[in-house]
């Protein structure tokens, strides 16, 4: 059993800097603990969105929901919903998973497989999942506490706003925080050995977190870590972003949207609609990439100031190397298609904790890496998957530069084969569930072509299911109402 550092510098602050900050000092009140932000570089703030882990931060950390959704402008996310990825497949919603998802989703599974071996059965995943019917009615998904099962749910948030929460919440801890810039990092044998600010100052430490951003400052230029680029199989790099007024009502989902060369989000903040289209610089240049979102936003001729971001998709080769961690944008990215990137923070942070404390520095950096190329392999199957005219799209269909696993999940969907036995015996669970999986492939409406299904009755209770999710809506309230009682 290692002893705790006794000193840890981060370097950077935003979302991720502070998350570190808040989780290390839970772990170890003992450990002095700075954090470094130069008031010079603002948070990047590519993605305003979560998935569940967040919640489960916010309560291992003792902060409300009351106290820091107002105060980020956050509303509540039951998951996305998917549209124009197939020209022939209507929309479709990807739940997060719940407790009563157990009374239905055994049902879907049962019935996408009938349709997958020609039965000519209902399979589209809306139809099966409580979160499915929460988004499409815009109710929260907080019931009162007579609703028995718990639901899966995660934010829209201002990325700045949480970070303040997050840097308040973390100076209460005895965090210390230096508005300073860094000018030089010193490393000796391999090792950080200290960080020179301007002005002349140092800061040493025996543990360095690098949350520098996409400069990745320590990891990557000062001890030279390899950078592992996913650029093979996920073409977007760019991305460009415009905030709107928010609606008369507030949705409880993030939408995304294909276009040219990529996809749009809508992201509802009581504050404002965040806007994004990440895009392939390879096949649509920045000002077309513009004047596409521009259009697609109704605002080809209006003046709201456009901001384009380059996006650097991949990971280092080692998550920790010496006395450095790195996390957020300085270790990785992956697009962000579905809000992962707070929750590799978090997985990050909480590994290392477990890691380090056990003397299991390889076997983190193993798990980190997987978790990368997990998370990877299920975007890249959106990709793979699309049924839409345009070169970007045809050349995503096409590529079969996929990873062995990736491969076995697509093999086994299309020869009917069993998803979830593939998924565990893989060891990929942690990252996607099968169900995730299962939704992923029948929202794409990935089934034998209609024309060659043949009749069949259903596999499973629809009436039923429909009886018993219509009950449950009964339980939810709409969302702004549910949002202002949230209010302090």
């Amino acid at each position: 059993m290692s002893a705790p550092p006794s000193s840890i510098a981060i370097l950077g602050g935003g979302t991720a800097g502070w998350m570190a900050a808040c989780l290390l000092a839970r772990a170890w009140p003992r450990t002095a603990i700075t954090v470094i932000e130069s008031p010079d570089i603002g948070i990047v703030g590519v993605g305003e969105g979560s998935t569940p882990q967040l919640k489960a931060l916010f309560d291992t950390l003792g902060i409300a929901e009351a106290e820091w959704m107002p105060a980020a402008d956050a509303t509540y996310k039951t998951g996305i919903a998917f549209h124009g990825w197939a020209d022939d497949t209507p929309a479709y919603f990807h739940p997060f998973a719940g407790q009563i998802d157990l009374h239905t989703q055994p049902a879907f599974t049962a019935s996408a497989q009938a349709r997958r071996l020609g039965a000519d059965v209902p399979a589209h995943p809306d139809r099966f999942f409580l979160n499915a019917r929460l988004a499409a009615a815009q109710k929260a998904p907080v019931a009162a506490s007579n609703f028995p099962f718990r639901i899966g749910y995660g934010y829209h948030f201002d990325a700045h706003k949480v970070g303040h929460v997050l840097r308040a919440h973390a100076l209460t801890r005895g965090v210390r925080h230096l508005a300073r810039r860094v000018t030089h990092v010193e490393v000796t044998d391999g090792h950080v050995a200290r960080l020179d600010l301007d002005g002349g100052d140092t800061v040493t430490a025996d543990l360095f977190v690098d949350a520098s951003g996409f400069r990745s400052v320590i990891a990557q230029r000062a001890l030279g870590v390899p950078f592992r680029s996913f650029a093979n199989t996920l073409f977007t790099d760019r991305a460009v972003v415009m905030p709107t007024p928010r609606g008369d009502r507030l949705p409880v989902r993030t939408k995304a949207t294909a276009l040219t060369a990529g996809w749009a989000w809508d992201i509802p903040l009581t504050s404002r609609t965040g806007n994004g289209y990440v895009f392939s610089s390879r096949h649509l240049s920045p000002d077309a990439a513009e004047t596409e979102f521009r259009t697609h936003l109704g605002l080809l001729d209006a003046d709201v100031a456009a901001r384009h971001l380059t996006m650097k998709v991949g990971r280092v080769a080692t998550t920790w190397t010496a006395n450095c961690l790195a996390i957020g944008l300085a270790q990785g990215f992956i697009e962000p298609l579905e809000a992962t990137a707070l929750h590799i923070v978090q997985a990050t942070v909480e590994g290392f904790i477990t890691a380090h404390d056990t003397d299991r520095r390889d076997a983190f950096n193993t798990a980190i890496a997987r978790r990368y190329e997990g998370i990877r392999d299920y975007i890249v199957a959106h990709y793979r998957l699309n049924r839409r005219s345009g070169d970007f799209w045809r050349e995503n269909a096409a590529n079969d530069d996929l990873s062995d696993d990736l491969k076995a999940i697509m093999s086994a969907w299309f020869t009917g084969r069993d998803i979830a036995a593939v998924v565990e015996g893989r060891d990929l669970a942690g990252y996607y569930a099968p169900m995730s999986w299962e939704v992923l492939f029948a929202g794409y409406g990935t089934f034998p072509d209609a024309a060659r299904l043949r009749p069949a009755a259903p596999v499973a209770d629809l009436a039923g299911i429909d009886a018993l999710l219509d009950g449950c809506l009964l339980n939810f309230p709409d969302h702004g109402p549910a949002l202002a009682r949230r209010t302090p």
